[in-house]
């Protein structure tokens, strides 16, 4: 566990743990991200809990965080990546300070670390949000009263082919296959439909 006290290492882990826990916020549901960040986290608070770290770089990369939100909230406000980038290089370089006998972090190291992680997580919450924001393909609400083809004789239960697509469908009364409907309304994935007469095609 030696390896551990090694500044580099240790910075390595808070990065990766840093990266996993947003990737974690922004992808949840398997688990294995918050198990991961868990997991790097407490790695990198035992070796950074063993070695002597300047609390105010450790500030300094927290307020780094702030242009980082600012950057992903907006797709025309990167240029908020580049006071972010800054202050966790910053911060990332002074964390472990550097005594007679004590070795410090690589600044190459942390400031390509910090351009990574910065980049990184900023394209992926940005392509997260724009999914968030984005429209469904298919408003379903689009298909009351659009006209269809019955794919099979529907009663109780049919198929019918409306917007591109087969969906399941309900009618009142009798529809022979090939014939046109109509959609009356939507019960969840369900259609009701209604026969369409030839005067009205």
């Amino acid at each position: 566990m030696s390896f551990l006290f090694d500044p580099n290492v240790a910075y390595l882990l808070l990065v990766l743990g840093f990266i996993l826990s947003v990737l974690a916020i922004f992808t949840p549901g398997t688990g294995l991200l918050e198990i991961g960040a868990l997991f790097t986290i407490v790695m990198a608070g035992y070796a950074l809990y063993h070695l002597s770290v300047n609390w105010w770089a450790l500030l300094i990369l927290l307020v780094g965080v702030v242009p980082f939100v600012f950057a992903v909230r907006k797709a025309k406000q990167w240029y908020w990546l580049i006071p972010a980038v800054i202050l966790f290089a910053i911060g990332s370089i002074f964390l472990v300070p550097q005594g007679l006998n004590a070795q410090s972090v690589n600044p190459v190291f942390a400031v390509f670390m910090s351009i990574i992680s910065i980049g990184l997580l900023w394209f992926i919450g940005r392509k997260t949000l724009d999914a968030m924001k984005s429209r469904p393909s298919q408003d379903l609400k689009k298909l009351i009263g659009q006209i269809g083809e019955a794919r099979t004789e529907i009663k109780n239960s049919g198929t019918v082919y409306v917007g591109g697509e087969n969906w399941s469908a309900r009618s009142e009364t009798t529809i022979r296959i090939g014939s046109s409907v109509r959609v009356k309304e939507r019960q969840g994935l369900v259609l009701l439909v209604e026969p369409v007469k030839k005067n009205e095609q």
